[in-house]
């Protein structure tokens, strides 16, 4: 596998005090790791003479992602404390490192950085936004660090120095698109937010119409963070699609709903599919202003199975009983139980060590059981849609049945042969 194949909701939220204090659990390096640093001329400043081992968790907790991805902060703290009261990875305690990326590519690289530099942690878990994580994969590459990336995305990458834990394109774009297919969906209107993620999927979503007889009646884009989608909503409206294909990140979504809502817009004449829509921005959204409306993810809260009831469980408790559990949150959370069992298998937390011992290594998360492909360092993933009902929650309205080996480069999809 190659170092780097690629060609190519404003609410304030507040951090949960016991993450902020998480966060000042930073001390100074120690012995270096003396295990190989696979092949970069890197040099590791993780120390593992100590009783703990550092981490990163590297979110945004302000700017236009911070209603995201302050909740994905959270469930990698529970999965941290979680294994530090079962006795923690190989006899060590682990310490979290909190930083935030400020809603900012250029901060997330200076972040990463920092933590793999200065702060000498063994792994980074973070990132939401391609933007950001584009951002950060030349420094964990040219510094030889790990990062644990929790968020479906694109495809079309992969990287040694990357455990990409969120779904891939035909891990969750491509149920969608065969969904609304098998319900006869024969148009659809693309609106994204305008950087890597939604520009790329959407060449995507363009090349498999085109394979499957659907019409694209329109692509717009707004920047992150945008509030105004009168005249965005109005193309929708007037273009009459069978169905919007939504891939807005951040609060932008909030504006755009209610948008969608105030311009008599409904769900049951044409829906809109989301792939970054899940159970926290609902609230901020406000679900009367989304109820009917269709997402494809991996998880949901209201998956039933134990592990994920005991997951629910342990979040409300730690967080809030208000609080929703969400697909980013879950995968976050297996992702540090996944670099855990890793570690183990290799006996080792140096970065070749732990690259090596991947491929197969897997864990019961909420939304199933996951198995890492060491070949390009992502998951299998069971592919869900969901439908948004007016508590709030999302309920899996079909599901894969097993899960789906990643193809990060839609190589199983003649159609796709042009955009690799």
């Amino acid at each position: 596998m190659s170092d780097s194949r690629s060609k190519r909701l404003r609410r304030a939220i507040a951090v949960p005090a016991a993450i902020a204090l998480a966060g000042l659990l930073v001390t100074a390096c120690g012995a270096k790791d003396d295990a190989s640093t696979g092949g970069s001329d890197a040099a590791s400043c993780v120390d593992t003479s100590q009783p703990t081992i550092k981490v990163g968790s590297l979110h945004s907790l302000s700017g236009t992602m911070a209603i995201s991805e302050v909740t994905v902060a959270n469930s990698t703290k529970l999965a941290v404390d979680q294994i530090n009261a079962a006795g923690g990875v190989l006899g060590k305690q682990i310490q979290i490192v909190l930083e935030d990326g400020a809603s900012d590519p250029k901060t997330f690289a200076e972040k990463a950085e920092k933590l793999i530099s200065s702060d000498c942690v063994a792994a980074v878990f973070g990132g939401w936004t391609s933007s950001s994580r584009k951002a950060m994969k030349p420094k964990f590459e040219s510094l030889n660090s790990l990062l644990y990336y929790p968020v479906q995305y694109e495809g079309l990458e992969d990287s040694k120095n990357i455990f990409y834990t969120g779904a891939t394109t035909n891990q969750q774009i491509i149920p969608a698109l065969d969904y609304l297919k098998q319900k006869g969906v024969k148009s659809l209107y693309l609106v994204g937010s305008d950087y890597v993620f939604p520009q790329t999927a959407n060449r995507e979503i363009k090349a498999y119409a085109a394979a499957n007889g659907i019409e694209i009646k329109g692509e717009d884009y707004t920047p992150l963070g945008s509030t105004d989608f009168s005249t965005i909503v109005n193309k929708v409206r007037t273009a009459d699609a069978d169905a919007v294909f939504n891939t807005l990140n951040g609060d932008s979504n909030v504006a755009f709903f209610r948008e969608y809502t105030n311009a008599g817009l409904k769900a049951a004449d044409m829906p809109v599919v989301s792939v970054s829509i899940a159970e926290e921005e609902v609230a901020g959204i406000g679900a009367q202003n989304i109820a009917g409306q269709l997402t494809a993810w991996n998880y949901y809260q209201t998956v039933d199975s134990p592990e994920n009831k005991a997951f629910v469980a342990a979040y409300k408790a730690a967080f809030g009983a208000d609080k929703p559990t969400s697909d980013p949150m879950e995968a976050a959370y297996a992702s540090v139980f996944l670099w855990k069992n890793t570690v183990e298998k290799a006996n080792s937390f140096a970065v070749a060590d732990v690259q090596g011992a991947a491929d197969g290594v897997s864990f019961a998360a909420p939304e199933g059981p996951v198995t890492i492909d060491g070949k390009n360092h992502h998951i299998t993933k069971t592919a869900r849609i969901g439908e948004i009902r007016p508590d709030g929650l999302i309920y899996t309205v079909w599901d894969s049945g097993s899960p789906i080996k990643p193809d990060p480069y839609l190589e199983s999809y003649p159609w796709a042969d042009g955009l690799r």
